[in-house]
This record gives C-alpha cells, sequence and structure tokens, in this order.
C-alpha cells in the first residue's frame, strides 16, 4: 500500500523476488554439483544468499524489527566469507591481527551492500535493471581479465534471474522485489564480488566501478544525512534517483538513464580498470568523482521541502 515515503500511488504488490532468489539458488545447486561452478563459492552465494532472502521475505509479510534484520544478514555475511576462506590471503599473512581487522571490515562491507541494494530499490525497474547489468557485466568483466569461468557463470546465472523478473517489474512494475530480492542480490553481488578478486585484487575496484550508480547515489545520500545527524536507517525518499522520478513524473527515464550510464561510463571504465590493473584505484575514483557530484546536484541526500504527496 502506497504511504507518505513510497514513489507508486496504487496498492502494488511486493516480494516478487522470491523468484529471483529460487531461480538463482536452484541454478547455483545444480552447477556446484556438476563442478561448474567451484563449489565453495556456490556454496557461499546459496546458503547465506537464502538466509538474507528468507529474513526480507518474513520483513514483506509482516515486518522485522531493524536491529535483527541487521544481525541476520551480518551472520549470512561473516559466514558466505568464511565459507570462501576468507579474502586477502594473496597478500596478506593468515591469523595475523591485519588479517583478522580486513576479515570484520569485509563483513561490514558485504552487510552494507546487502542494505544499499535496499535503499536503492525505491522505483520500477531500477534494481532489477542493475542486477543484469552487474550480473552480466561482470561476467564480461571476469571474462576480460582472463578469470575462470566458474565465477563468470555465477554472474550470467544472477544477471538472467533478475532478467526474467524485470519483465514484470519494468514500469509501470506490476509487481516489486521486496527486501527478499534486494537484500539477497546486494549479498550475493559482494560476495560473488570478492570471491572473484581473491588472487586479483585490482578487481575489486572492477565491481566498485559497475556498481557506481548505487554506490555514488547512495553514499552521497548517506554522507548529507549523516551530517544532518538523522537515522540514516530509516526509510525515506531523498535519493537522487528519487528526486530525479519526481521531477519527470514518471519512473522509466530515470531507470534508463541509470541504464544508460552504467552502460556507456561503468563499463568502458571498468574495462580499463582490468586492463590497466595497476591504475584500477585511480580509474575508479576517476570513474566514481562525477557520479557523486552529479547524485548531489540531482538533490542526493536533501530534505524535501513540502511533505510527500
Amino acid at each position: 500500500m502506497p504511504n507518505a515515503r513510497s514513489s507508486h500511488d496504487r496498492p502494488v504488490p511486493r516480494g516478487g523476488g522470491l523468484v529471483i532468489a529460487l531461480t538463482a539458488s536452484a541454478a547455483l545447486f545444480a552447477l556446484g554439483l556438476r563442478g561448474t561452478v567451484p563449489w565453495p563459492l556456490a556454496f557461499a552465494l546459496l546458503v547465506p544468499g537464502v538466509v538474507v532472502a528468507c529474513i526480507g521475505y518474513l520483513d514483506d509479510l509482516g515486518g522485522v524489527p531493524a536491529l535483527r534484520r541487521l544481525c541476520v544478514q551480518a551472520i549470512a555475511a561473516a559466514a558466505a566469507l568464511a565459507i570462501l576462506g576468507g579474502w586477502g590471503a594473496a597478500w596478506l599473512p593468515r591469523d595475523t591481527a591485519a588479517w583478522w581487522i580486513l576479515q570484520a571490515a569485509l563483513v561490514v562491507g558485504i552487510t552494507w551492500s546487502t542494505n544499499l541494494y535496499n535503499f536503492m530499490d525505491g522505483i520500477d525497474g531500477i534494481a532489477g535493471a542493475e542486477a543484469v547489468f552487474l550480473g552480466f557485466g561482470g561476467a564480461f568483466l571476469l571474462h576480460a581479465a582472463g578469470q575462470p569461468s566458474g565465477p563468470a557463470l555465477a554472474g550470467l546465472v544472477l544477471g538472467a534471474s533478475a532478467l526474467g523478473f524485470l519483465a514484470w517489474n519494468w514500469p509501470p512494475a506490476r509487481i516489486f522485489m521486496g527486501d527478499v530480492g534486494s537484500g539477497y542480490l546486494g549479498l550475493v553481488f559482494a560476495v560473488l564480488a570478492l570471491a572473484s578478486s581473491s588472487e586479483e585484487a585490482s578487481l575489486l575496484a572492477g565491481w566498485l566501478i559497475l556498481s557506481g550508480t548505487f554506490v555514488a547515489d547512495s553514499g552521497a545520500t548517506l554522507g548529507r544525512r549523516l551530517a544532518r545527524r538523522e537515522r540514516f536507517y530509516e526509510a525515506h525518499r531523498m535519493h537522487a534517483y528519487q528526486w530525479l522520478a519526481r521531477r519527470f513524473g514518471r519512473h522509466a527515464p530515470v531507470t534508463l538513464l541509470y541504464g544508460a550510464i552504467n552502460l556507456l561510463w561503468l563499463l568502458p571504465m571498468a574495462w580499463l580498470s582490468v586492463r590497466f590493473p595497476a591504475q584500477a584505484g585511480w580509474i575508479a575514483a576517476l570513474a566514481l568523482a562525477p557520479l557523486v557530484a552529479a547524485a548531489l546536484a540531482a538533490g542526493a541526500g536533501r530534505p524535501e521541502a513540502r511533505a510527500p504527496a
């Protein structure tokens, strides 16, 4: 049902992202059994992803306290990292203080990604289109980097699962993704990014670039809200994409705009980061900086001057 913070004005079923989690999980399980996707990777995506999807579905049905939901997400993130054997062993000695600090930071990062995707799922088609781009774009990135086919295939599975859902979620949406889908996608893409960059850390910059529209918009919004000492975890309509949707009066132009930025700016920049791995960090900064500036100019984090209609 629409409320003061909604970007829609009519009742729409939610929880449709359940089909993404079910389809992707079934495919990953089958591919893991066949050995096409390495079993540790399939397992790290499958079990924690299902756990986050379940808590999200319960939240869609009747609401789950935010702290309880956050704890489950953090446990799932830690479990995924443990299944993968941690991250950074190629360049950081295991079982040192620095190693454990890094693992803790990564758990926070995966949990942040889970919620970032949830907050960015606020207009028709934007989260589904982003998942399609991340899945197929990530597969392209890994192929361009000469990585094994397993992680790339996992990306294709996630992208294809989201593409099927997008047919129903494209503006005007007939069903919403809900927390079950957004939380699931936020976690599994973060885990896939870490798993595929365990031997080549510069690939993580490529994944960050691919996620640039969501990272820039959510980061700019969060920064402004924290500066005003607001409760950043509460739902709102202050993201740049939400401001733009109200200005256009429709969702489709904004979803298409974010998609165009993904294809015409972020995908080439991600490819450059793979082509020149020594400069991947600088390329990521160059790719994201104008997006942060654009998000702030569009209104990211700025409170509404009037009560929502």
